[in-house]
């Protein structure tokens, strides 16, 4: 089977960490290089499918480590069907009959090696075992119990490779009553408090625009992996990692959880704006929207006196303070907005450079990949995508 190589641009976060520098030679010299990939050796073995664990393999990846990624042997990745848009094909492409590299599974799965392998079976089976003893992590999210009864539970693997960092990422949690069931990005932001706080407030409850409590367990599964390392330095033994979904985000609640634990304030929608600081708000242009965040007294005073030419409004007790512009947010909502209407959002945008006022237009996501901070740091690269090939070998 030969191999294919296509370029591809992707989005590449782990740059941030790429761009730490370290002095080398005599002190003063100028020289610097990047930081060392830091885990070169580390060798990770991915059983993860669709999103939160993936993300958290693929970002171990960038950081150097060697992943191997086991898909179903039939269809891959649950991901890999969901197209289009899809990766373009290439003419020379070997094995017509599997399916497209669709854009979703490239965007979590770079940088790694694919097999497939029946570990239902006793013969792949034997295969995994393998590559459980050759391995530092293993990072799998099917339901609690299941790979137990597959023969290759935590307790298992970790007879077969003590030092073994063995981490499960789930809807709910190894334990408690729902620790059975499928956990999916949408239910969970749903049942998990995210849902109940996104929207317009007279409209209905609204799922984030990207599966953020994926992303997010991803992010705490990727972390809790790192400080696993860091520990097996010092006790020479493996962990077992409980990763979920409705806790991680439960965590992303943030100030929200914070508000009713603490004084059993319920949250209600609030679409753009802030429940605490006004104005704090998408508001509409002539021909576009923009965010504006006055988040405190002095910026408000910014925007009335030298953005708006309205200095009356900073100096009416109506608005001068924070709480006041909260007890007449619909007033001075209406103000700004009457305001903003009259120019088009390049105008404004001018006018607010430099004035030390938080705001940024709503873009779009080419004018987001456009964006001069985003061309300026490289937040896109072009890398090499390898097609199937059969040069993968296990001893």
């Amino acid at each position: 089977m030969s191999l294919v190589v296509r370029n591809l641009r992707v989005l590449y976060p782990s740059r941030l960490l790429q761009r730490a520098h370290y002095q080398t030679g005599t002190a003063g010299d100028g020289v610097s290089e990047g930081m060392p990939p830091p885990l070169r050796g580390i060798k990770i073995l991915d059983l993860a499918r669709v999103l939160a664990g993936p993300t958290a393999t693929m970002l171990l990846a960038d950081l150097g480590a060697d992943v191997i990624k086991v898909e179903e042997v039939t269809r891959g990745d649950d991901t890999r069907s969901w197209s289009p848009p899809s990766a373009p094909k290439v003419d020379s492409a070997p094995a017509p009959s599997l399916p497209a590299e669709s854009a979703y599974f490239l965007a979590c799965n770079r940088n790694k090696r694919s097999i497939t392998v029946n570990f239902k079976q006793p013969e792949g089976l034997s295969i995994l075992h393998k590559l459980v003893a050759q391995s530092d992590v293993l990072v799998e999210n099917f339901i609690p119990g299941k790979l137990a009864e597959l023969g290759l539970g935590w307790e298992e693997c970790r007879k077969i490779n003590p030092r073994l960092i063995y981490a499960s990422v789930t809807g709910y949690g190894q334990t408690g009553p729902y620790r059975k069931a499928a956990g999916y990005d949408v239910i969970i932001e749903g049942e998990a408090g995210l849902m109940h706080i996104t929207g317009e407030p007279d409209g209905p409850p609204c799922k984030v625009g990207v599966a953020v409590t994926d992303v997010a367990t991803g992010l705490y599964a990727h972390g809790a992996i790192m400080a696993a390392l860091i520990s097996r330095q010092q006790t020479n033994k493996g962990v077992w990692i409980d990763c979920n979904l409705f806790e991680s985000q439960l965590a992303g609640l943030a100030n929200i959880a914070s508000n009713y634990l603490i004084a059993e304030q319920e949250a209600n929608r609030h679409g753009t704006a802030h429940p605490s600081i006004v104005p704090y708000q998408v508001f509409p242009c002539k021909d576009g929207f923009l965010m504006i965040g006055a988040g405190n007294d002095k910026q408000f005073k910014s925007l009335s006196n030298k953005i708006l030419r309205r200095p009356e409004l900073a100096a009416d007790s109506k608005f001068s303070t924070n709480a006041a512009r909260v007890s007449n947010r619909a007033e001075i909502v209406q103000i700004i907005t009457d305001a903003l209407m009259q120019h088009e959002r390049a105008h404004w945008l001018k006018e607010f450079e430099g004035l030390g006022v938080p705001f940024g237009p709503i873009n779009n996501i080419k004018q987001t990949f456009e964006h001069p901070q985003a061309v300026a740091r490289g937040a896109t690269v072009e890398i090499e995508v390898s097609g199937p090939t059969s040069a993968f070998s296990i001893s």
